[in-house]
């Protein structure tokens, strides 16, 4: 069972929009979505009786929280400035100041609980993770991006907020989230398909989450806040269980969709293409621009990023209720369905 009335910010986002409706399907009675962008046009104002309540606001916007925070009995922190594209102010005042914004709101309106949303970029420190635990992982003293700096920032003053009787806290985080309505993941490599090739060795495997696994995951956050719980003030990160090759899983995609194999064309060694991404961010840095080829990115499409998820599976009890295998089939059925005839009409 969940609360009876939860409130969800970001909710008009992949996760959000996903956690509105799960929150719905175990049993709340209202959920307030709150988010920036306006309400989805096919998103629904109710859910199997529980009432669906879209509020746009800025999480910049005090107010706008604490009035649409009214009377729910915890708080799901969904929303984030995300991308490698922003301006490190932009960054700061959503995913810090936001994020101190929705603590005070929730002192405010004697809310005693908030699940945050977190990543596993603020423990990241540009090297390879192959199977480690959110023991094994710590804050760096140098980020490589001002978003994994920004989050880092707010998910430590989610934690110091945590005081075990009036206000429990827990940050929960995902890898590589994807499934239906996804347009970060699959969708910016699917817009990229005609110029994309394979990047280094092309070996390098990463945790990946279907939506759906990573809401449960965040409700289970939920039932985890109680007085003397392990996971009060803690990260976690929860993913599909068993990682898989990067490159592997976005040919399977191509294919699957009808486009001709990655392994069709030429790979582009990691040893040309890092010095170029400096170039080009050195140029975008004299220009005042931000260009999609940069280092940070060019890093990540090469590294291994896998996870051992037993903290979570200890603590939260959390376990997938889907494989990879399912949701992916799911993931591509729906891009076939709706992607292609909006992004692709002609497939070509």
């Amino acid at each position: 069972m969940v609360p009876a009335r939860c409130a969800v910010t970001g909710g008009s986002g992949l996760v959000g929009r996903r956690l509105v409706e799960m929150l719905a399907e175990r049993g709340a009675k209202v959920v307030v979505s709150f988010d920036i962008a306006p309400k989805p046009k096919d998103a629904k104002k109710k859910i199997k009786g529980c009432e669906i309540v879209y509020v746009q606001g800025d999480l910049t916007k005090y107010p706008m929280l604490v009035s649409a925070f009214e009377g729910c009995d915890c708080v799901w922190h969904i929303a984030a400035l995300v991308g490698p594209y922003h301006d490190y102010k932009k960054y700061y005042e959503v995913n810090y100041k936001g994020t101190l914004n929705v603590i005070n709101a929730c002192k405010e309106l004697g809310i005693h609980k908030i699940v945050m949303s977190s990543s596993p970029s603020t423990r990241f420190d540009g090297n390879d993770v192959v199977g480690k635990g959110v023991e094994d992982l710590d804050f760096p003293k140098k980020y490589t991006h001002a978003y994994a700096e920004t989050k880092a920032m707010g998910e430590r003053a989610m934690s110091a907020a945590c005081d075990g009787e009036d206000l429990l806290t827990v940050a929960i985080a995902p890898h590589q989230v994807y499934g239906p309505r996804d347009m970060l993941f699959l969708h910016n490599f699917l817009v990229a398909r005609k110029k994309l090739r394979i990047i280094g060795g092309g070996k390098n495997k990463i945790s990946m989450t279907h939506v759906d696994n990573y809401c449960h995951g965040l409700i289970l956050g939920e039932e985890a806040l109680y007085p003397g719980s392990p996971a009060l003030g803690k990260f976690y990160i929860v993913t599909d269980k068993e990682p898989q090759y990067l490159w592997k899983v976005l040919d399977n995609a191509f294919v699957t969709l009808g486009y001709n194999s990655l392994y069709s064309r030429m790979a582009v060694p990691g040893w040309l293409i890092t010095p170029i991404a400096h170039l080009v961010a050195f140029a975008g840095y004299l220009l005042g621009r931000k260009f999609k080829l940069n280092p940070f990115a060019v890093r990540m499409l090469m590294i291994h990023r896998w996870f051992d998820i037993s903290a979570a599976e200890r603590d939260l009890k959390y376990a997938p209720v889907l494989s990879f295998e399912d949701g992916w089939k799911d993931t591509l059925a729906w891009f076939k369905q709706n992607w292609m005839p909006l992004y692709d009409p002609l497939h070509q």
